[in-house]
């Protein structure tokens, strides 16, 4: 069974993950996973914490000699801030501690927190539920992906609104090209024109005068799923529901959808569903991908498709009402530095999210102690059902 947990403090001394499930001899390139360490750092709008942290991985158990040996991984990110905050994060009892912070953020998980771990100091809660922990959801990500080149899959992402502005593509979309446009903007938008004028927008947040926050939408997009990864028989066995709260689960994300997502409801069937058709060259094929890759729970062979809304970020330059906690008198919330804009980076924590589910469906499905018994079983699966008419998007014949 494949499973992770992630541990640390976006102030504490480092950032990590235990990760379990993870079949022998997979080799893994450090580069790359350092690589996507430094992509979730990009992007136009991040604050000056970026400046501070250089994010790479460091592996403590799990690896020999570049491959997993079947035994759990455990991985460490450190944060560099940490020397500013030995004082304030002190792991043992200080003589003279921090005074508490008690001004919760509205949209934060501060209030809640506070209330719920009976803490007089939303530091605890800050620090933890912080994005800066999400750099171990990437690393995790960037090591299933390994797993997911296995079996032929890639993931990609791209903004497709900040500050509503939309990106405009064409309908039948070439998620290569799409993906290299985007890694070359500083927005991750593959649309120059609207690329152009969600910069502006974010200058104006950053602007002194107005100093506020800018949230958008960014699409995770796996290509080479093969057909049946997740399964209809159980509510939480549909993949579907399990990439949905994968991506919910980033801070921030307040709505998800697969493909067509909330547009299913405004047209009628007729316009929703994708029709089903044969080709001796191509195999089966659709006239569209509405559906998103997913039907009934499972992968239909098309491109996996996940949107995300990612609010503004709560915590502002210019500090909204709150309640002190501890007074409960009215004040400003408590600021602590912060992006104005984070929906490019968001978009390849989104990345990491579905290839980690991803990973999990796919171990799931067809199992194995080593990579070589994994990559047997996938081919003998893909075997069966190219017998039966299916060929993998990469093996279709260029449609007109």
């Amino acid at each position: 069974m494949f499973r992770f947990l992630t541990g640390g403090e976006s102030h504490g001394p480092s950032l990590s993950a235990i990760i379990e499930g993870l079949p022998a001899n997979l080799k893994l390139d450090f580069e790359e996973i350092n690589f996507h360490l430094k992509r979730r750092q990009g992007g136009f709008g991040r604050g000056a914490r970026q400046q501070i942290e250089t994010d790479t991985v460091e592996i403590l158990s799990g690896i020999r000699f570049g491959k997993t040996m079947g035994g759990p991984v455990t991985l460490l990110v450190r944060n560099r801030d940490w020397d500013n905050w030995r004082e304030k994060m002190s792991i043992t009892p200080v003589e003279n501690p921090t005074p508490p912070i008690t001004q919760p953020r509205p949209g934060h998980a501060d209030f809640a927190g506070m209330l719920k771990y009976h803490t007089d100091d939303l530091r605890p809660i800050l620090d933890r539920s912080s994005a800066r922990n999400t750099a171990a959801l990437v690393a995790v990500g960037a090591i299933c992906r390994h797993l997911l080149k296995t079996a032929g899959i890639e993931v990609m992402s791209h903004v497709v609104m900040i500050g509503n502005v939309w990106a405009k593509f064409d309908s039948h979309v070439d998620y290569h090209a799409l993906s290299e446009l985007a890694e070359k903007s500083s927005v991750r938008c593959a649309d120059p024109e609207a690329e152009a004028k969600m910069i502006a927008e974010i200058e104006i947040c950053m602007n002194e005068g107005t100093r506020d926050t800018l949230g958008g939408v960014f699409e995770v997009v796996a290509i080479g799923c093969p057909p049946g990864l997740g399964s209809f028989t159980h509510w939480d066995r549909k993949l579907d529901s399990r990439l949905a709260g994968a991506v919910m689960s980033i801070q921030a994300i307040k709505g998800v959808e697969i493909g067509l997502g909330f547009g299913v409801a405004e047209i009628p069937g007729s316009k929703v569903h994708d029709e089903l058709f044969f080709g001796a060259g191509e195999g089966f094929t659709r006239g569209t991908n509405n559906a998103g890759g997913i039907e009934g729970g499972m992968t239909n062979g098309e491109p996996v498709v996940v949107r995300a809304a990612m609010k503004p970020l709560s915590t502002l330059p210019t500090p909204l009402a709150s309640v002190d906690m501890k007074t409960k008198q009215p004040v400003r919330a408590h600021f602590e530095r912060s992006d104005v804009c984070a929906v490019p980076a968001a978009a390849t924590i989104g990345e990491a999210m579905v290839a980690i589910t991803l990973a999990e469906t796919l171990l799931e499905k067809f199992g194995g102690d080593s990579i070589e018994e994994f990559a047997s079983n996938v081919k003998s699966y893909m075997d069966i059902v190219k017998e039966r008419g299916f060929k993998p998007i990469f093996e279709r014949e260029q449609r007109v």
